[in-house]
């Protein structure tokens, strides 16, 4: 007799899982998901370009100066090696502590450059960011669909056919917002 009802009750939940499986693909099936390629947004977008042209100038601008504290830094270190053996004790110790000091700064100018490329970042990149965030949130609702999943970024994307990548809707439709 325990096993009869071991029996029937392995099956019931046999057929619960089946009956929750089923379900499970039928609401599946029914369910719409685009992809949206944000690399491609931000550098085709007019926004999302005009936002990283800008941080690339400033970019540029930065290194150029760096380059030139750099290149000091070396012709420092450079005039030690060739004229080291040549210097008395106290040359040595104040090229050193000169070396040492301008090394520091340009320590300082680098942390200083990325907080300058973070800051603009935050300033340029950001809002084109939200904005797409609420046109990409649109075209969900207009098209039904249930999840919208970045081909780019933090999950893996393996293979989604043209049809479902709405980074052409989602771009035209930003251009006109961001005018």
């Amino acid at each position: 007799m325990n096993i009869v009802k071991a029996v029937t009750v392995c099956m019931g939940g046999l057929l619960f899982g089946a009956l929750v499986l089923i379900n499970g693909q039928a609401l599946a099936a029914d369910t719409k998901i685009a992809v949206i390629d944000m690399q491609q947004v931000m550098s085709t977008s007019v926004a999302g370009k005009k936002a990283q042209d800008s941080l690339k100038q400033k970019a540029e601008s930065l290194q150029a100066s760096l380059k030139k504290d750099e290149e000091g830094l070396v012709a420092m270190q450079s005039e030690a090696e060739k004229k080291g053996a040549a210097w008395s004790d106290s040359v040595k110790k104040e090229k050193l502590a000169a070396f040492q000091k301008k090394g520091q700064e340009f320590e300082e100018k680098k942390r200083d450059a990325q907080q300058q490329l973070n800051k603009l970042q935050e300033q340029q990149v950001k809002p084109v960011v939200k904005k797409i965030e609420e046109v990409v949130a649109k075209i969900a609702a207009d098209h039904g669909y249930a999840v919208v999943l970045n081909r780019n970024i933090g999950t893996v994307v393996l293979y989604a056919t043209a049809e479902v990548d709405i980074s052409n809707k989602v771009i035209a439709e930003l251009d006109k917002v961001m005018k």
